[in-house]
């Protein structure tokens, strides 16, 4: 290799080192702090999680386990403020909110009221929980639609049993359940095509079901109905 270009290559060396030196003389700091940062919070929020999350998730699940028998047992006034000695849904919603025991809170809290016949309170809960699990999910949905049409809310009682349908069809028997209701609710409601379309989608979709076959008389009924108006 000739001396010119291993000259070179020191001078060029020797430029790229001075830039970095340049760079890290006006930007070191800035750089620093950032990564310090970055590091402060990834801590932090590691920290949060084990010591504050954790704790409090721990906590709640221990608070809501009587809450949980008393649900079981039927007693909706326990479930909603415990006994004295252990606590309610109502405590462990106010007190460990965004924790998963507060979330299945809501889902107890909203059936406890539906059975005291509080539809409001009982909406206002059903539509706080949410959970992944989707057979449950249907089944609060379907709870929800029930306090709609309780509280006389009957358009979103309709819109709710049909979420309860779709949400998780592999379960035939509850969504053919809460599809039929929205079908006969809508029907009380005099509104025959939205009726017998969702009659006439329960049949295809889950035609094995003893609500397929109780449809047919609805969709004969709504037929009738309609043939006989249209004569008139």
């Amino acid at each position: 290799m000739s001396k010119q270009i291993v000259d070179a290559q020191v001078v060029n060396t020797n430029e790229a080192l001075s830039k970095a030196k340049l760079f890290w003389q006006k930007s070191g700091k800035l750089i620093t702090g950032l990564l310090v940062g970055i590091i402060v919070v990834f801590g932090g929020y590691y920290g949060y999680k084990q010591f504050v999350i954790k704790p409090k998730e721990e906590k709640a699940a221990d608070a809501i386990y009587k809450a949980q028998q008393y649900f079981q047992q039927d007693s909706a006034k326990l479930v909603l403020e415990g006994n004295g000695t252990s606590k309610g849904v109502l405590y462990i919603i106010k007190n460990y909110g965004g924790t998963k025991a507060a979330n299945l809170a809501h889902y107890y809290a909203g059936v406890s009221y539906l059975k005291l016949g509080d539809f409001n309170k009982a909406i206002e809960h059903l539509k706080d929980f949410k959970t992944s699990a989707k057979q449950v999910q249907a089944a609060a949905y379907g709870v929800l639609g029930d306090a709609y049409a309780e509280a006389g809310k009957n358009d979103d009682a309709v819109d709710s049993y049909k979420k309860a349908s779709s949400t998780f069809e592999s379960d035939e028997a509850l969504s053919a359940e809460y599809l039929f209701r929205a079908a006969l609710l809508s029907a009380t409601l005099k509104k025959d095509k939205e009726a017998l379309d969702l009659f006439k989608s329960l049949k295809e979709k889950f035609p094995k079901t003893e609500k397929a076959q109780q449809a047919d008389k609805y969709i004969n009924k709504i037929s009738v109905e309609k043939a006989d108006l249209s004569v008139n």
